[in-house]
């Protein structure tokens, strides 16, 4: 039965893969894909909403100690309360707008107490990739609009570190208030702060994400297409294979005329070719005599 050509190692091998491909490309890479481009109207409606918003004071939108999420993430509030610029970090190997920078990450104790991490801005590398000077936060108790924003994570893990590359001062390799945190001893909650432009201390204030979808969606749709395309192409081949002339029947028969070759001794071999350009010579000579 031709049912047999399928049973082959080489056919069940490819049959595996692309059943594999395909449930890689309907259950993970798509979903994935529609994952990033819901994370991405979030963020959008986010950064969107909280640029007409009035800021709310912290408290009203994060109860202390509670870590802002996507629902928080990008809302603007109002914080109150005094620099700390002895525990001060500065965030390296950042990119503002396609060009190198640095983020200033300062502590800022609050009127009720409470720490949290303020990110002042950027500066722009100085020679040989420096820290360049920057202006100190000011002193005293001040107010300042600032957008809720969600921890960094170092995959290594990585502490705020200070040598004679960085010039003496720490630095970071992620924005993240638990680095800052075992840097200086302070208890400093969950998240940071991104300074609004014109707020106390701020430097060079970071730009907001740009407002696009992005190509998420289309590339979900492209994976999917790819997992039909591939069934699609199993299927043409196995109602292939199974009517004669297959590939797969072409290729068992040669591979049953090889092993019938080698069976056969070196002088039975030689004699049939022998015959066989004899034959040919033979069909020859008619040709070129008319």
């Amino acid at each position: 039965m031709r049912w047999k050509v399928l049973l082959r190692p080489s056919w069940l091998a490819l049959v595996a893969g692309v059943l594999i491909f395909a449930f890689a490309c309907f259950w993970l890479l798509s979903p994935w894909q529609f994952n990033r481009n819901s994370e991405r109207e979030a963020q959008n409606a986010a950064v969107q909403h909280s640029m007409t918003a009035e800021p709310k004071p912290l408290d009203t939108v994060l109860a202390p100690g509670v870590a802002p999420d996507r629902n928080t993430e990008w809302t603007r509030v109002t914080i109150t309360g005094t620099y700390l610029p002895e525990d001060e970090v500065v965030a390296r190997l950042r990119t503002v707008q396609g060009e190198p920078a640095f983020e200033v990450l300062t502590p800022f104790r609050t009127t009720t107490g409470e720490v949290v991490l303020i990110d002042r801005g950027y500066v722009q590398p100085g020679e040989h990739n420096s820290v360049p000077p920057y202006a100190a936060p000011p002193a005293g108790t001040v107010e300042v609009v600032a957008r809720v924003r969600q921890d960094e994570t170092d995959p290594k893990n990585r502490d705020a570190f200070a040598d004679a590359s960085t010039g003496g001062k720490l630095q970071s390799y992620v924005v993240d208030s638990r680095v800052v945190a075992r840097s200086s001893g302070l208890p400093i909650r969950p998240g940071y702060f991104q300074l609004d432009q014109n707020a106390p201390g701020v430097l060079n204030a970071l730009p907001l994400p740009q407002l696009d979808a992005g190509p998420f969606f289309s590339y979900a749709l492209q994976w999917i297409a790819f997992g039909v395309m591939a069934l699609g192409g199993l299927a043409y081949f196995t109602i292939r294979e199974l009517k004669p002339g297959g590939v797969l029947a072409e290729m068992g028969e040669r591979q049953k005329e090889k092993k019938a070759r080698k069976r056969k001794s070196v002088a039975e071999i030689l004699a049939e070719d022998e015959a066989r350009d004899a034959a040919e010579g033979r069909s020859e000579e008619p040709a070129r005599q008319n």
